[in-house]
This record gives C-alpha cells, sequence and structure tokens, in this order.
C-alpha cells in the first residue's frame, strides 16, 4: 500500500473478489462486494429496514438448516451460519448493511452483504473458513433470495403488526361508537345537510371500512406466503437440491406461523412482482379509507366558532405559532399525511412491478422498502389516530340537538304522507324563517303536532322504514 500514511492503512483492510483488492473498513464485517456496492451507490443514505435485515438472516439460517439435512452444508459450519444468521435476524449487526436501497435492481449487492457478514461471523464462530457465496448462499442466488425476503418481512409485518394495529383502531371506534349511541346528529351528502343520523351509526362506518380492509389484507396471504427460493437464478432450480425450496418454506412457517409455501412456478416468482402490487394496493385501500376518518375528523372538530363543532378532539399541542390558543387537529393531518405517502409507494409498487424483464423483475430493492415502509407507517398511524383522536373526543350535544331540529331536511320522513312538492314548499319556509319543521308542518298541514312529533322524532329517522299516515 505505498504512498499511504500510517494512520491510513490502520483504518482499512485489503479484501479480494474475483474483480481484483478492495479497501474495506478494518472493523466491518462484510467483504469486498459490500464496499464495492458502498462506493457504487452514494445515492439517498436510505438502507434496507430492519424488517428486511430480519427476514434476510430467518431465510439464510433456514437455509443452513436445511442444506445440512440434505447433505450439502456440514453440521459444524451449518451451525456456525445458523447461529451468525440468528444475531443477523435479531438485529445485532444492523450497521453492518449500509447499502442504499437505490442499487441493482436484483438486490445482489445486499444479498451479498449478508452472506458476507453471516460468513464472517460464522468463521470467527467455527473457527476455521466458512465462505459467503459456497457456504452462505448453498443452494441460492441473489434472483430468489430478494423476492423471498420482500415476501417474508411483508407477511411478517402485516400479520404481526399492521393487523393488530387495525385491530386495535377498530375496537377503539367500536368502544367509542356504544358511548355515544344516544347522540343524533345531523347528516350530510355533498357537505349538505341530509336526514338524521346516530353518531354511532356514522362511525360504524368506520369501523366497516377497516374491517373490510383487513379482510382484504388476509386475502393476499396465499400470494404473498408463496416463496421464490429454490428457484435460484431464473427459475430453473439450478445448483438447489430439488426439495431445497419446499423445506426451507415448511421450516420458516413452523418458525413463524405464518403460512410460508414455496412458489408453484418460481418462474413467476423471480419475474414478477404480482403478489407484492396486490398486496400494496390493499394497503393503498387502506390508505384511502383512513384518510376518509381523518378527514371527517377534521370537519366534525372544525371550529370552535365558526366550522362544524360537533366534536371537540383531544388538544395535543399548540397550534399556531401567533394565534394564541388555537389548537389543530394535529393527530388527524398526521395520519392523512401518512396516507397520502402509502398511496405514493404504491404508485413506486406499481412502476417496480412492471420491470419485470424476461426471467428477473430489477426493482426488488425499491419495492421492498416502499412496500415495507407503507406497513409500518399505517400500523404506527392506526394506533396514533385511535389514541390520539378517537378514543378521547368529546361531543358538543347541546349543539348538535339544537340544529338537528332545525334541519329542513327532516320534512323528508312527510314525504309518503303529504308528498314530495308539499314538502318541498314546507322546507323552504322553514328554512327561510329559521324554524322547526315540525311548526312549520303543523300550521301548513292537517297533522297534528302529537302525530308531526312522532313522525319527526330524530332518533326514529335512524331507524329507517316509512311514517304511518
Amino acid at each position: 500500500m505505498s504512498g499511504q500514511n500510517p494512520a491510513s492503512e490502520q483504518e482499512f483492510r485489503i479484501e479480494k473478489d474475483s474483480m481484483g483488492e478492495v479497501r474495506v473498513p478494518v472493523g466491518a464485517l462484510y467483504a469486498a462486494q459490500t464496499q464495492r456496492a458502498v462506493e457504487n451507490f452514494p445515492i439517498s443514505g436510505i438502507p434496507f429496514p430492519r424488517p428486511f435485515i430480519r427476514a434476510l438472516g430467518l431465510v439464510k439460517g433456514t437455509a443452513a438448516e436445511v442444506n445440512q439435512a440434505l447433505g450439502l452444508l456440514d453440521a459444524a459450519v451449518a451451525g456456525a451460519i445458523v447461529s451468525a444468521a440468528a444475531e443477523v435476524e435479531e438485529g445485532a449487526h444492523d450497521a453492518q448493511f449500509p447499502l442504499d436501497i437505490f442499487q441493482t435492481g436484483s438486490g445482489t449487492s445486499t444479498n451479498m452483504n449478508t452472506n458476507e457478514v453471516i460468513a464472517t461471523l460464522a468463521s470467527r464462530k467455527l473457527g476455521g473458513k466458512v465462505h459467503p457465496n459456497d457456504h452462505v448462499n448453498c443452494s441460492q442466488s441473489s434472483n430468489d433470495v430478494i423476492p423471498t425476503a420482500i415476501h417474508v418481512s411483508a407477511l411478517i409485518e402485516t400479520a404481526g403488526a399492521l393487523i393488530p394495529a387495525m385491530e386495535h383502531i377498530v375496537g377503539v371506534i367500536d368502544r367509542k361508537a356504544a358511548e355515544v349511541d344516544h347522540v343524533v346528529t345531523t347528516g350530510r351528502t355533498h357537505l349538505m345537510d341530509a336526514m338524521p343520523i346516530r353518531l354511532s351509526q356514522e362511525l360504524s362506518g368506520w369501523s366497516g371500512q377497516i374491517k373490510d380492509c383487513a379482510a382484504r389484507l388476509k386475502a393476499t396471504y396465499p400470494r404473498i406466503g408463496a416463496l421464490a427460493l429454490g428457484g435460484t437464478a431464473i427459475g430453473t432450480g439450478i445448483n438447489a437440491h430439488p426439495d431445497f425450496g419446499r423445506k426451507v418454506a415448511e421450516a420458516l412457517a413452523a418458525k413463524t406461523g405464518l403460512p410460508f409455501v414455496t412458489s408453484a412456478n418460481y418462474f413467476v416468482s423471480l419475474s414478477s412482482l404480482d403478489a407484492v402490487a396486490e398486496l400494496s394496493g390493499q394497503l393503498k385501500t387502506y390508505a384511502v379509507a383512513l384518510m376518509k376518518i381523518a378527514n371527517d375528523l377534521r370537519w366534525m372538530n372544525s371550529g370552535p366558532v365558526h366550522g362544524i363543532a360537533e366534536i371537540a378532539l383531544p388538544s395535543l399541542q399548540p397550534g399556531s405559532s401567533i394565534m394564541p390558543a388555537k389548537v389543530n387537529p394535529v393527530a388527524p393531518e398526521s395520519a392523512a399525511m401518512v396516507c397520502a405517502q402509502v398511496i405514493g409507494n404504491d404508485a413506486t409498487i406499481t412502476i417496480a412491478a412492471q420491470s419485470g424483464n424476461f426471467q428477473l423483475n430489477v426493482m426488488l430493492p425499491v419495492a421492498a422498502y416502499n412496500l415495507l415502509q407503507s406497513i409500518h407507517i399505517l400500523a404506527t398511524a392506526s394506533r396514533m389516530l385511535a389514541d390520539k383522536a378517537i378514543a378521547g373526543f368529546t361531543v358538543n350535544e347541546a349543539k348538535i340537538a339544537s340544529l338537528v331540529e332545525m334541519n329542513p331536511i327532516l320534512v323528508t320522513a312527510l314525504n309518503p304522507i303529504i308528498g314530495y312538492e308539499k314538502g318541498a314548499a314546507v322546507a323552504k319556509i322553514a328554512a327561510k324563517e329559521g324554524r322547526r319543521v315540525k311548526d312549520v308542518a303543523a300550521e301548513q298541514t292537517d297533522l297534528t303536532e302529537e302525530h308531526l312529533a312522532e313522525i319527526l322524532d330524530p332518533r326514529k329517522l335512524t331507524e329507517g322504514g316509512v311514517a304511518d299516515a
């Protein structure tokens, strides 16, 4: 290393790969191929997220166990790999995964990063050489490892984090609905007054949306649980035992309790991101639903003087640097921004999924990042919105009750009795004079006040049906 000072020589070591020598930081667990990618792709500074690294460790350790069982790896070597991979899975070496997500489209750099880190750790445990390609990557290719890690991490995070978060917000909404079932408010269509609705009914719509979204997400499990591992380079399974993929999938299913199976068609699993696009599409659908709920909360909370002001969200922080005492609906705003991000992530994943050329998709890393981010932020935003907005909002019952009685649209309930044209006339008078519908109707029709009070009872109007003549 002529021409370098002693300090520089202490900071780096020399590693070799098929292309020659590379200087690698002395303390790095990775080797030459990772270092080349570090130097080639200083793009965003965004590394793969923890769930993806966890999945790589899980896949590599399970692969070593299966390779040993199939007689392809020595027991001592396999044991060292399994132990090292467990450390990666548990997050003990996340700093050793520095690669940018904007790298080679197959994710080969990150697969080799994983192989090199595990090989270094395993070599130390074994007291002998464990090779990143021959041993850690045995029966594998980057082309089947990275799609497998995407599916494994996505299913673990969806089932383990997002679905429980959705169940949590549903529970919070349903409890709040039970608390406010006695409150009858004014429904709105086109942002204009419509027929009465119980606040519990309005909230049940939110709950139903989320339950439907959770069911849609669960319906993707059979496709997202199908793993590419065993297809190796192009889907033919070259250099892998014919039972390898199936046995790894079975072992992963046993370890996680999730429905992992080997792909029915490796050519599909390597060349397409169809299952990822499907899952992302359902995440987008949930984002659409959650944004609707967040915006309903913002509208209902608007005011407090010149807005709707049906509810008051919990006061979380000062809302203005210039207007004293202003408090903004920050929790719904945060959730809405999350939803916008997820919708954008889905657009990226859609483009990535279109980039399957012949036997390989070449946008795997960016698809992985966006998919896992969507899952994570939807899960955290769901809990935040539930706990910081929905659980603690209070209802302005007096204002709601007074406005319900003044709603000229109540006349709709009289249509079967007095007809649409007469009803319209009553509504116009009530609106123009700012009077209650039942008072105007008492003057304009031959219905008694008692009969009108029964027909126009706001709560009864939330139960459907036709008024008795």
